[in-house]
């Protein structure tokens, strides 16, 4: 027997932001409780009040250095609907939509060969040292040529679209400020095939490993759950860009579906809770307990009918085959899905750098103004949702950001709690090793820690004064 005993992950390392695990272990060494913690505080929400309208779409892009496009292109799109413009020009949609699967490919590759890949390759519990992009470039170089290949392809995607491969100015309320030039085009058209066979062999890597380790995917963080993403309006199929909400059940029921995306606040209630400064969202219907849902990648492949490129959809349906068609519950799946997405980026690319409309000239447009605006897209963690309100002299009153993190932020904690349980409990002597597991349910969703750090009313900033010897002599408390 030993004292109760609380072990702490922190950093977690290899996932964009900061944030700590807990773990509380009682007199036997068994886990009672595992929490992940997201320890820094953004405060977007605030401090964008008083903005332009004009500069929000460039200023929320500072949220993160992984992701800007994501915001960018959320905030344009409530933006869009402020300035009373609710279709785009082609020209302005399509440049938008490269833009996007640029930023979509470049993430999920910067993720799963960087990130994640160390621990697929190497397993779980291998030496710290050994866990990196390096040791995988040393022991694979072509997979890692491969890997930094693909992302410069996506990275000089956004450049073309956004002026910028980071914190880009492309799109604009009501559309975009530029085209996409003949010659540029030919560029990408150059290696667009062998992009798509590196997507393809990335799919098959990511496939195999889950089905040759088909015990450890169907045990280690896996939990039923609701799902919720976007889908095409027309037929339901995966679209990334644009859509209505839809949300299944973990069996595959309906909780509801096609309901525009400005009518979010109308599903969603988002929770706190005293120990993280990331939100709780959970279904209105449901409630807090049974309500909460998980996004991203795999929730994706579970609401899409189907995805309309023809290699990404033979891949979804060889996914979904695993299930029977089915909801997947297992977080290490999601390495799959996320390759499946990749190559079904590269194919829109692909059908995009032959559309003439890339080189038009008609870019942006102005209805009558509005004084709300909401922009939903899929980044590639999940569901964003962007959310403003202006007044007469176009400046933000109000902001609320539910970004793909905060979605899954039930789930991860779900993930950390159930692996630890699992590989923890009873252990007399927990190595790094172990420990990594938990980083490896976290690693599974992509967290983007930055942009999930939004409070929700009031935030307090504590200030202690101690003296020489310890003794606290002052504190004051400020919500902000």
């Amino acid at each position: 027997m030993t004292e109760p005993r609380m072990v702490e992950i922190s950093p977690v390392t290899r996932v964009e932001g900061h944030g700590k695990v807990t773990i509380h272990l009682d007199a036997e060494n068994r886990v009672e409780e595992a929490r992940l913690h997201i320890v820094e505080f953004r405060g977007f929400e605030r401090f964008i009040r008083g903005r332009l309208m004009w500069e929000v779409p460039v200023i929320v892009q500072r949220l993160c250095g992984i992701c800007p496009v994501s915001h960018h292109l959320a905030a344009a799109k409530a933006m869009d609907m402020i300035a009373g413009v609710d279709q785009l020009t082609p020209t302005a949609e399509k440049m938008r939509r490269l833009m996007h699967y640029g930023q979509v490919m470049q993430s999920h590759v910067l993720h799963f060969f960087h990130l994640a890949a160390p621990d697929l390759l190497f397993g779980f519990g291998a030496p710290a040292e050994k866990r990196n992009i390096f040791e995988v470039i040393k022991e694979q170089p072509e997979l890692g040529k491969r890997a930094v290949l693909m992302r410069k392809y996506g990275q000089e995607i956004i450049e073309a679209t956004a002026g910028k491969k980071i914190h880009g100015t492309g799109a604009v309320p009501g559309g975009i400020n530029r085209n996409l030039p003949i010659e540029r085009r030919d560029h990408f058209l150059a290696s667009i095939d062998e992009m798509i066979e590196w997507a393809g062999d990335a799919v098959k890597l990511a496939k195999d490993y889950t089905i040759e380790h088909e015990e450890l995917v169907a045990e280690f963080g896996s939990f039923p759950s609701n799902y919720m993403s976007l889908v095409r309006e027309s037929d339901g199929a995966l679209d990334l860009y644009h859509g209505n909400l839809r949300a299944l059940s973990s069996t595959g029921d309906q909780i509801f579906d096609q309901v525009p995306y400005t009518r979010y606040h109308e599903l969603i209630v988002e929770d706190v809770r005293s120990w993280s400064y990331m939100k709780f969202p959970f279904i209105d219907t449901l409630g807090p307990e049974v309500g909460w849902y998980r996004v991203g990648p795999l929730a994706r492949m579970n609401t899409a009918s189907f995805i309309d490129t023809p290699l990404a959809d033979a891949a979804h349906k060889e996914l979904k085959a695993v299930t029977s068609g089915t909801p997947n519950n297992s977080t290490l799946a999601n390495h799959w899905a996320r390759m499946i997405e990749v190559l079904h980026c590269v194919e829109k690319i692909w059908e995009l750098l032959n559309d003439p409309d890339l080189q038009g000239s008609d870019l942006i447009l102005s209805g009558e103004r509005r004084e709300e605006g909401i922009g939903v897209i899929e980044a590639p963690r999940g569901n964003l949702i962007h959310h403003y309100k202006v007044d007469e002299h176009d400046q933000v009153t109000y902001c609320n950001l539910i970004v793909s993190t905060t979605h899954n932020n039930e789930g991860m904690n779900r993930a950390v709690k159930d692996v630890a349980v699992k590989h923890l409990s009873g252990q007399d002597q927990i190595t790094e090793g172990m420990l990594n597991h938990v980083e490896v349910a976290i690693r599974a969703y992509d967290p983007c820690l930055s942009c999930a750090t939004h409070a929700l009313g009031q935030m307090p900033l504590q200030v202690e004064l101690f003296s020489a010897d310890g003794a606290l002599v002052d504190a004051r408390t400020q919500c902000v």
